[in-house]
């Protein structure tokens, strides 16, 4: 026996549309995009694909604001290794990590409110940022750098610091990844991460920073694809009623936007299936779902529309819960509209709480603030002739992705002229390896780049070797800064983004 719907077809059919956030293929707004904005889509997602300039970016928001005014555009704009607005170049900006390391919440609220001030005047308002993760497992394959770090009392500080400054700029904060992806040692991207541990563990620990983040007004907060025991033993957080609506809505107060992670993730489209996972993750309390990065097309957005409406029909979704949804997603584009024009208003860049220098620089001023150097031997000159730069490079996690370029090569090139550099990945044998770095490197100086080696032993035995060889190799770690410190000079910048890589430049050179 079907449930009677007391709505119409097509209050049915703009509800479902109104709680997607998809994402699509190219730099120019789609015929098929535009078509479904005017159907009642409410939010679009925008990844690096979509994005070469400011200009382009804000020729595109504003192309889809002429089909709706208040459309959402979001973005995973992290900073730091997770950048879009500067996918081909690096961020400007250090990530979570290294403005933990510092601990100066000023600072980060003025990163924050740069960012997104740049994203505002690009017309994007909603950032599905910042991490709150606490970072506890150092062998974490996907939240790492992303996190302010393992401390769950500075963690919290510097979220709520990070949501004021990105909301004083008129952008909705999405703080992610609920109930806390920090003690998982698989990537959701993969697989499902299981969390084993007891509610008391959870409460003083993951919760601490998303507790705060409420109490700062986050408009947003994002599910994670994670399993947790304690509090559901079958489901994970995205699809689970006990954590969405028992622990976040109910247990914690929270009245915001709650969105999913993408649930084109394995994690979740490989068990369930991206419709039916859609269907359980609207019924568990989700407002709005995200999907895109991987599938980025109209059959997409068409199946999930037909398959909430149908999940209506057949009585598998309550009729109420997905109009709250679908209200809440509203509530936001109202106070992203209403914020966009309050930040236009004469005076409104001059926000309270920014640190002193808090401009366009304000990037390259707290990624110098986050290098530590420490001096290993000897040989721990500064650098005064074009190095050799060897960069042992990582598989990228999907989150990150393998098109923003890092290192140190660049900036030690503008430095230093005639700076050569090298790319070394796992395969093969390690003095293999090693002998290809010392000929190409010939009589220069080495400069060794690394990223997480606590957690690559073909990195560490590489490293090693090479050292061996060469002692005074500067050596630059650009992850998690976990191992010990080796090298004539051992650089940790603490994060890699493009102001990370001119820090330690500046480090290597001595300038």
């Amino acid at each position: 026996m079907t449930t009677l719907v007391r709505g119409s077809s097509g209050t049915l059919t703009r509800d479902a549309l109104t709680i997607l956030q998809p994402g699509f293929v190219g730099t120019t707004a789609p015929d098929w995009l535009l078509r479904q904005i005017g159907e009642g889509l409410c939010a679009v997602g925008l990844f690096g694909r979509n994005i070469t300039s400011p200009g382009q970016l804000a020729a595109l928001t504003a192309r889809l604001r002429a089909e709706r005014d208040d459309v959402l555009v979001a973005i995973d704009e992290e900073g730091g290794d997770v950048t879009r607005l500067e996918v081909r170049t690096g961020s400007s900006f250090p990530g979570n990590y290294a403005l933990g390391l510092v601990d100066d919440v000023d600072l980060t609220r003025a990163v924050a409110h740069e960012l997104g001030r740049r994203l505002a005047e690009c017309g994007v308002d909603l950032n599905w940022a910042p991490s709150a993760d606490v970072n506890s497992n150092p062998d974490n394959p996907v939240i790492g750098v992303r996190s302010f770090g393992a401390d769950t009392a500075l963690a919290a500080r510097h979220t709520v610091a990070y949501v004021e400054g990105l909301q004083a700029a008129g952008v909705a904060a999405c703080t992610k990844h609920f109930p806390g992806h920090g003690d998982t040692n698989v990537d959701s991207h993969h697989a499902a991460p299981r969390i084993d541990v007891d509610l008391d563990t959870l409460h003083a620990r993951e919760l601490v920073p998303f507790r705060a983040a409420i109490a700062a007004g986050s408009k947003a907060v994002m599910s994670a694809h994670i399993l947790l025991p304690a509090l559901d033993p079958d489901r994970p957080a995205t699809l689970s009623p006990q954590i969405l609506t028992g622990l976040l809505r109910e247990e914690l107060g929270y009245q915001g936007l709650i969105v999913t992670d993408g649930m084109e993730m394995q994690a979740i489209s490989s068990t369930y299936g991206i419709e039916r996972g859609s269907v359980l993750a609207i019924a568990a309390g989700a407002d709005a779902i995200c999907v895109g990065g991987g599938l980025a097309d109209e059959e997409t957005v068409l199946r999930l529309r037909d398959a909430l409406v149908d999940a209506v029909r057949n009585g598998d979704l309550p009729e109420e819960r997905l109009a709250d949804a679908a209200a809440r997603v509203r509530a936001l584009a109202d106070w992203t509209r209403r914020a966009r024009g309050a930040a236009a208003e004469p005076g409104a860049a001059s926000q309270e709480g920014t640190a002193p220098g808090s401009d366009t620089e304000i990037g390259l001023v707290a990624a110098r603030r986050a290098v530590r150097v420490t001096p290993g031997g000897p040989d721990r000159e500064p650098v005064t002739a074009a190095p050799y730069v060897a960069a042992f490079t990582p598989v990228a996690n999907i989150a990150v992705g393998d098109e923003t370029p890092w290192g140190v090569a660049t900036e030690l090139t503008a430095l230093l002229p005639g700076t050569e550099t090298g790319t070394y990945a796992e395969e093969g044998d390690t003095s293999d390896l090693v002998s290809h770095v010392l000929e190409a490197a010939a009589d220069r100086r080495i400069v060794a780049v690394v990223r997480d080696v606590h957690r690559h032993p073909w990195m560490a035995n590489a490293l090693d070797a090479l050292l061996a060889a060469r002692p005074d190799t500067v050596v630059v770690e650009m992850g998690l800064n976990r191992a010990a410190p080796r090298g004539a000079l051992h650089i940790a910048t603490h994060g890699a983004a493009r102001v990370c890589g001119r820090a330690a430049a500046e480090a290597i050179t001595g300038r």
